[in-house]
């Protein structure tokens, strides 16, 4: 089915991986033995970001902390719709000290922020799907990361119906592993990282979303950012680049092979500020 789309200008957030490496393992993909290149992990960022800014999109910077080599998945370190901003706790202390480094990001930039009383990772478990046939919805991951009960807490604070997925694959520990927005209200995923009842949840609500392999989520196909026309995708998930080019997209592949040894792509690079 060809899908019409268009593109509208966006606003993200993103944290250069100086101090990237892998010197734990707090997924499944995170192996210490292995050995990380930082240098061309801020290569392949740097590309993302230009790629962003080709597009017409606005990029702003969030300074890395040394010690926090996961800072550049800035997607985790909030939930921002309408300039109002729910802030992440993290699960892992090892990462706890991501959570006030972006929070104080967005108090000095002058935004709405709200304290969490509940662990939850931004937009790692934070989707909105925009133009849905009841408006706009936000999907909630939950499983590995995000406290369900968080899930209440985001409906209360941005006063938008929450849907619960459970993920139940740990390589898929994020729900934006596991499925992204693509434009007016349709979604593209991989089954077999849901629960079976949030599997049928999402085939009643979304009969015409674009079903990714196996092949393509095991290497975080699905851990892509939609501007409504442009998808930028990891370059070897190519049976679902050719999927949305079929839908009328226009697929961006990049190569964030480095970023993908602690479980990150595109979306964990990229948080929206909407």
């Amino acid at each position: 089915m060809q899908t019409t789309v268009a593109n509208s200008n966006r606003h993200y957030l993103m944290c250069s991986p100086t101090y990237f490496t892998v010197s734990y393992a707090i997924n499944a993909w995170m192996d210490p033995s292995k050995p990380v290149d930082t240098d061309l992990a801020i290569l392949q960022w740097s590309t993302l970001r230009d790629t962003y800014r080709s597009l017409g999109h606005v990029v702003e910077e969030i300074e890395a902390v040394p010690g926090l080599p996961d800072m550049v998945f800035a997607a985790n370190g909030a939930f921002v719709v309408d300039s109002k901003v729910y802030a992440a706790q993290f699960r892992n202390p090892q990462r706890a000290d991501e959570a006030p480094a972006y929070r104080s990001w967005f108090e000095r930039a002058g935004y709405e922020v709200r304290p969490p009383k509940f662990t939850n990772e931004g937009e790692g478990d934070f989707l909105l799907v925009e133009d849905s046939p009841i408006g706009d919805i936000v999907l909630a991951g939950t499983g590995f990361r995000t406290d369900h009960a968080a899930h209440a807490e985001v409906q209360d604070h941005f006063g938008l119906p929450v849907i619960t997925m459970r993920l139940v694959d740990p390589r898929f520990y994020h729900l934006d592993t596991a499925l992204f927005p693509l434009s007016e209200g349709n979604v593209a995923y991989y089954p077999g990282a849901f629960s079976d009842g949030s599997r049928q949840v999402l085939e009643r609500m979304f009969p015409d979303a674009v079903i990714a392999t196996e092949e393509d989520a095991a290497v975080l196909g699905l851990n892509a950012v939609s501007d409504g026309t442009h998808i930028l995708l990891n370059a070897e998930a190519t049976g679902l680049t050719a999927q949305l080019a079929e839908r009328g997209y226009v697929p961006v592949p990049v190569d964030l092979s480095e970023l993908r040894k602690a479980g990150g792509g595109p979306k964990c690079c990229t948080l929206e500020i909407r």
